[in-house]
């Protein structure tokens, strides 16, 4: 070949290369990121552990496999923490609120019973034996006035009493005629007229007829019974011509002018009982203004609440005993850190709260509560206010945060029950066991014979991490040759 074909040769040569080279530099790009765009991860929803680039079943579950955009879930440093994304969000109702620290009020609702004041019950109680022989129109629920007549009865002994009191009425009113008396006669009379008294009361006969037999000197044939106050005839135990032995209560009547009501109140709310406490009493549109008493509430077993008593004053008497009324009292508490009960999770050993880390992204953060009042409960540790927390749909997040702690959670889940090797020294451990050391990295938990190996691992977790998953694969690759 002449110099003059090889020097062309050359240049056509370097003239091609060239033009393959500049277009392979305005192509690569756009290829590039083509690719990125087109390129596709499909996670599986119930082990996104597990990855593909391609659509199909997974190999774990047998479930079908989502494109990462869509799915609700992705991996996290933090054991238990998703990320749910905004479709799914609304899908499954997902919704937060921030933590605040504000003090707490609550409208406590309760049914309560009308029941009598028991510093107004009377109760009149036969003081002789006898018999009844008449008697009024006034059977239980009637409403009586103060001395009304509400029975008669007759008892052996009460004709000789009375002789024994007119004798010394007699005996008083002649001497009081007479200017010559002996001193002792002057002195013993008055006593012998309240001996006379004493013993006719002492049958059952009251002030009223007492009076009645002085003014008119005259015997009486039967003992009277008045009510000794307004009110209402709570029971009646007699009925005409019965029998009756000393000491049976006759009649039990109350003044209802001032009454109590009684309420069951749950043993969780015992600590919002102050006594004094004003309440509003509810019945067929009155409105009353009670009082919570002094006294302790008195503690049922059997229902698990306390039977607490609000008094009030009933002037009208529109209220009555055994009458169902609605009862209702402001709690306060001051201010303290609340959430939504329902934003808590009690799975019996812990109690959980979902807090939003970042958008989407949801971690579980156990906490401690204390009181509960109405829909709110106190939280004593574990939050911050302003921290967002998940409201509603936490069980949701809560179950898939459970799996995805299953499925990350390394030889403390997988090996439950089993021991596991320290990475440090070798040696087998306990994880169950007290004396065990434990540490977490990247969301997985890892056990150590002693603090020594511990504090090893948490100086360089990756050099232990590595050194352990080259032995096991040498371990597999000498048994593989075998």
């Amino acid at each position: 070949m002449t110099p003059a074909k090889y020097v062309t040769a050359l240049f056509l040569a370097a003239g091609i290369f060239f033009a393959g080279y500049m277009a392979n530099r305005q192509n690569d790009p756009a290829v590039s990121l083509a690719s990125v765009g087109q390129a596709e991860k499909y996670i599986c929803p119930m082990h996104p552990q597990y990855t593909s680039d391609h659509s199909g079943t997974c190999p774990i579950c047998g479930m079908s496999l989502v494109s990462d955009a869509d799915s609700a879930s992705t991996r996290s440093d933090v054991p238990g923490t998703v990320r749910i994304n905004a479709h799914k969000q609304q899908l499954t109702g997902v919704r937060t609120e921030a933590v605040r620290h504000a003090a707490t009020t609550h409208l406590i609702r309760v049914p309560g019973r009308i029941t009598v004041d028991e510093s107004r019950l009377y109760r009149i109680v036969a003081a002789a034996d006898g018999w009844v022989l008449k008697m009024g129109d006034n059977s239980a629920g009637t409403a009586v006035k103060r001395h009304e007549l509400l029975a008669t009865y007759y008892t052996p002994t009460m004709m000789v009493t009375q002789q024994n009191l007119l004798y010394a009425l007699g005996r008083t009113n002649q001497m009081q005629k007479t200017n010559v008396t002996l001193s002792i006669q002057r002195t013993s009379l008055p006593l012998n007229l309240e001996t006379a008294i004493d013993g006719i009361r002492n049958l059952g006969m009251d002030d009223i007829q007492i009076q009645e037999l002085q003014r008119t000197r005259e015997y009486s044939s039967e003992i009277q019974i008045h009510s000794p106050v307004k009110g209402y005839v709570i029971s009646r135990s007699i009925s005409p011509e019965q029998h009756f032995d000393k000491g049976s209560e006759l009649y039990s009547i109350a003044d209802i002018k001032h009454i109590w009501v009684m309420t069951d109140i749950f043993e969780k709310d015992r600590a919002f009982l102050n006594p004094g406490t004003m309440a509003s009493v509810y019945y067929q549109g009155h409105e009353f203004h009670a009082r919570m008493s002094d006294t302790l509430p008195q503690f049922d077993p059997e229902t698990r609440t306390l039977k607490t008593r609000f008094e009030l004053d009933n002037p009208d008497e529109i209220l009555l005993p055994d009458m169902f009324v609605d009862v209702e009292f402001q709690v306060e508490k001051p201010a303290t850190i609340t959430v939504p009960a329902d934003a808590v999770i009690d799975s019996g050993l812990r109690k959980t709260v979902y807090v939003e880390r970042e958008n989407g992204v949801f971690e579980p953060k156990p906490v401690k509560t204390g009181w509960r009042l109405g829909d709110r409960v106190q939280i004593t540790d574990g939050l911050a206010q302003g921290e967002r927390i998940v409201v509603s749909g936490n069980f949701l997040i809560d179950s898939e945060s459970r799996m995805r702690f299953t499925d990350n959670a390394g030889p403390s889940s997988q090996e439950e029950g089993k021991k596991v090797k320290d990475l440090v020294c070798g040696m087998d451990v306990d994880p169950k066991s007290p004396n065990t050391y434990k540490t977490q990295y990247k969301g997985k938990t890892y056990y150590f014979c002693a603090e020594m190996c511990k504090k090893s691992f948490d100086s360089n977790p990756e050099k232990y991490i590595q050194d352990s998953k080259a032995a096991q694969d040498m371990h597999g690759a000498m048994h593989g040759s075998e």
